[in-house]
């Protein structure tokens, strides 16, 4: 598929030329299935939730795309190149 039709799930974006695969269930929780994102929003996912969480509440795009601080990324990233970056902030505490 061409990169200009390939759209990030978790964004809404198209996808550019850095993509990474997210596991929506962390491996280290038996997860298989991947998706293709860019690299700020497989960050932001991270910085925000644990394996644990990933694992037990956000297994799919679609929870993700709810939880109130991701909404508030999508926002914020919104008309942004697809290449676009920026640093991440980590959560200063996570649940694991």
């Amino acid at each position: 598929m061409d990169t200009e039709t390939e759209i990030c799930p978790l964004c809404e974006r198209p996808l550019g030329r850095r993509r990474e695969r997210h596991h929506l269930v962390p491996r280290l929780k038996g997860g298989r299935e991947t998706v293709t994102i860019h690299p700020i929003c497989h960050r932001k996912i991270h910085a925000l939730f644990s394996e644990a969480e990933l694992a037990r509440s956000y297994a799919s795009i679609a929870a993700l795309r709810v939880h109130p601080e991701i909404v508030r990324f999508t926002d914020w990233l919104a008309g942004k190149p697809a290449d676009f970056h920026a640093a991440t902030r980590t959560a200063r505490t996570r649940r694991r």
